[in-house]
């Protein structure tokens, strides 16, 4: 009998938590609970922390020599193997710090990264992830060891003269054009299954809103789906599509999609075009709130400036107040007194689901799709 393989050993992260300019007075305090959350979604556990105001980064290494020495004796104290920084840092000062403190330094954008390459599941996910990545490693690559041997082999030869660092430049701009062809025939066959979804007369409803704010449990409730349910962030990577049929009214789509979050840096944006598309292309979007969360406002105000950023700001928006559940009576009644265009629902508990499928229909109103469509099965088609 065969031993059991062992499991890789998880990370130990010491976090690294920067204001870079004037904010509000708990921005620090914020940012080490989303940056523990991140920590614990990308499968590490935080052993310890520092804070920080940095009004005026080092070009060099960020943080000044005071606080980087109080870094590498605590992280060093605590067993860290491994510096996540709230911050995006340049690839010097990535490698400075490195140099410095003998651990590995990864910013927000590299611990993000890290996550949703634990996330994809499909090839259109693993694609995206990967043409993200790619472009991230792209301006890192010196020092970076063992990197280029995990992108595969095979691809390029060396030619005469070439340095390793121009040979390894050139394998991930050579794999990135690959990545990119590959995207585009997931991004046409996006194309045709809308143009088959219009033809039907399915009206298509896209499910946004800020990370963990309980997107694919709502589309379970709605639909009786089976999306993959976690609480963490970006628990959902890949866009899975179910159908809602109401009876002599209409055939509804709903399709769940990644979660935003703040400063989504631009990168991964743009490498999660194909996904994307969904979205602008969508005829109605429920944005799903958690109004449970003391910053429920901000999170409202991401999501709404990452749809501006992707040219979606104008779609019509029915927007979901979900886990009442989590609200006593009184905090019920804020809620809806902030928000009296929003529909108060606990996905969780299945309750105000009809109040919603209204609004969708209320918001739909005059939309071509919106009446009786024929019958068709739709079962996460992207994810075959």
């Amino acid at each position: 009998m065969s031993p059991e393989p062992k499991k890789s050993p998880r990370n130990l992260a010491y976090l690294v938590v920067l204001q870079t300019w004037q904010k509000s007075r708990d921005f620090l305090e914020e940012t080490l609970a989303e940056m523990k959350e991140l920590t614990n979604a990308a499968g590490s556990r935080v052993v310890g922390f520092s804070m920080a105001r940095v009004l005026k980064p080092s070009p060099s290494h960020f943080i000044r020599e005071g606080k980087l020495l109080e870094v590498r004796e605590r992280a060093k104290a605590a067993g860290a193997n491994v510096l996540f920084f709230s911050v995006d840092l340049t690839p010097v000062q990535a490698r400075n710090i490195e140099a410095f403190i003998k651990i590995q330094a990864v910013d927000r954008t590299g611990l993000i990264l890290e996550i949703f390459g634990r996330r994809a599941k499909t090839r259109e996910g693993k694609l995206q992830v990967e043409l993200a990545r790619l472009n991230y490693l792209l301006p890192r690559i010196g020092g970076l060891g063992g990197v280029m041997s995990r992108l595969g082999g095979g691809i390029g030869t060396r030619g005469p003269g070439e340095s390793e660092l121009e040979h390894d430049r050139r394998k991930i701009r050579r794999r990135i054009q690959r990545v990119k062809t590959e995207l585009d025939q997931v991004i046409r066959h996006r194309t045709l299954l809308r143009s088959g979804r219009k033809r039907k007369n399915f009206l298509s409803s896209v499910l946004v809103g800020y990370t963990n704010a309980g997107k694919s449990t709502l589309m379970n409730a709605m639909t009786g789906a089976e999306s993959y349910v976690e609480d963490k962030m970006f628990a959902t990577l890949d866009p899975t599509t179910r159908l809602l049929s109401l009876s002599g009214r209409c055939d509804i789509l709903f399709t769940d999609t990644v979660g935003f979050l703040k400063d989504l840096p631009h990168s991964l944006v743009k490498s999660f075009h194909a996904t994307l598309e969904e979205v602008t292309s969508a005829d109605v979007l429920i944005h799903v709130l958690d109004v449970s969360h003391p910053k429920a406002q901000d999170m409202k105000m991401t999501v709404e400036s990452v749809l501006a950023e992707i040219g979606a700001e104008n779609k019509p928006v029915v927007l979901v107040l979900n886990k009442a559940d989590l609200l006593d009576a009184e905090q019920k009644k804020r809620v809806v007194d902030s928000w009296p265009s929003g529909i108060l629902v606990s996905a969780q508990q299945k309750l105000g689901l009809q109040s919603l499928i209204s609004k969708i229909e209320a918001v739909a109103g005059d939309n071509p799709h919106f009446r009786k469509a024929g019958p068709m099965p739709v079962h996460d088609e992207e994810s075959r």
